[in-house]
C-alpha cells in the first residue's frame, strides 16, 4: 500500500513536471526557436505556447526588438594615403529568428565584422578631404551595401550612424604641420607679390616721369625755336638771337652751380656779352 502511494505521488511529480516543461510563456518582443530532437521545429511567438516535453527544446529566445550593435573604432587608411579612425553604431532588428540562428553562427559579430569592412571598402576609396566632409553620403552607402547581406540572416537594418571620422593623432600633427607651412607660404607669397606690386608703380612712377621730362625739353626746345624765331624776325642783327639763347643757358647753368652744395664759389665773368660773343665766334665765321 506504502509502495502504491510513492509511485502514485512519483508519478504525479512526472505528470506536473512534464506539463510544466510542455507550457512555455513568450514575452513580447521576444520569439523562441524550438528544435525538436535537434532539428528546427517551429518558432514561438510572444504568449502562451504549448510543446512536446522531452521531444521539444528551446534553442534560442531571439530578441525581437530594435537592438543597437556598436562598432568599434578602428583605423582606416583613405585613397590619399592618409589615416583616419572611425566608429559606427547600427540599429537592427531580427525578423526571422529562425535565419538568425542558422544562417550565420552569431549574428552579432558577422554584422558587426560585415559593417566594419564595407566601411573600411567605402573610405578606402575617398580622399581625407571626402572623407571627413561627406558623412551622410557614407552613411546611406554603407546603410545600401551590407543590407542584402543582412537580410539573408533574417536581420533587417533600421540605420547605420557614422559616430566618428577623424585622422589619426600622427595625421593630426602632419596636417598642422602642413597647414603652418602652407600659412607661411602664402605669406611669402603675399610679401613678394606686395613688393613687386611697390616695384612697378616705382618704375611706373620713374617711366611716367621719364616722359613728362622728355615732353618738358621738348616743350622747352619748341619754345626757345619759336622764341628765336620771333627774335630774329624782329632783329636785323643775326648774332642776337644766338647770343639770346646761349645767354639764357649760360644763366642758367651758371645759377644751377651756384645752388650745388658742393660750389664754393662762382665766378660770373666781367664782360659776359663778350664771353657769349666769344663762343659764338667760331661759329658765324663759318
Amino acid at each position: 500500500m506504502q509502495e502504491t502511494l510513492v509511485i502514485m505521488l512519483l508519478l504525479a511529480a512526472g505528470v506536473i513536471i512534464t506539463i510544466y516543461k510542455g507550457i512555455n510563456i513568450v514575452p513580447q518582443g521576444e520569439e523562441w526557436v524550438v528544435e525538436r530532437l535537434g532539428k528546427f521545429s517551429r518558432t514561438l511567438k510572444p504568449g502562451l505556447n504549448i510543446i512536446i516535453p522531452y521531444l521539444d527544446a528551446v534553442r534560442q529566445k531571439v530578441s525581437t526588438r530594435d537592438i543597437i550593435l556598436d562598432i568599434p573604432q578602428q583605423e582606416v587608411i583613405t585613397r590619399d594615403n592618409a589615416v583616419i579612425l572611425t566608429n559606427a553604431v547600427t540599429f537592427i532588428r531580427v525578423t526571422r529568428p529562425q535565419d538568425a540562428i542558422y544562417g550565420v553562427e552569431d549574428f552579432y559579430l558577422a554584422i558587426q565584422q560585415l559593417v566594419m569592412t564595407t566601411l573600411r571598402s567605402i573610405l578606402g576609396e575617398m580622399t581625407l578631404d571626402e572623407a571627413l566632409s561627406n558623412r551622410e553620403h557614407i552613411k546611406t552607402k554603407l546603410k545600401d551595401q551590407i543590407i542584402d547581406d543582412v537580410a539573408d540572416w533574417g536581420v533587417t537594418v533600421k540605420s547605420v550612424e557614422i559616430q566618428d571620422i577623424s585622422p589619426s593623432a600622427s595625421m593630426q600633427d602632419s596636417m598642422e604641420r602642413q597647414a603652418a607651412a602652407e600659412r607661411e607660404r602664402r605669406a611669402i607669397e603675399t610679401t613678394a607679390e606686395g613688393n613687386k606690386n611697390a616695384a612697378i608703380l616705382e618704375a611706373d612712377g620713374k617711366l611716367e616721369a621719364a616722359k613728362r621730362e622728355a615732353e618738358a625739353q621738348v616743350a622747352l626746345a619748341n619754345a626757345s625755336a619759336e622764341a628765336i624765331r620771333l627774335i630774329s624776325d624782329n632783329i636785323k642783327d643775326k648774332e642776337l638771337p644766338a647770343m639770346f639763347l646761349l645767354g639764357d643757358r649760360y644763366i642758367n647753368s651758371l645759377e644751377q652751380i651756384s645752388k650745388s652744395q658742393n660750389s664754393k664759389f662762382v665766378i660770373y665773368p666781367a664782360d659776359l656779352q663778350g664771353a657769349i660773343k666769344g663762343m659764338l665766334g667760331n661759329v658765324f665765321k663759318r
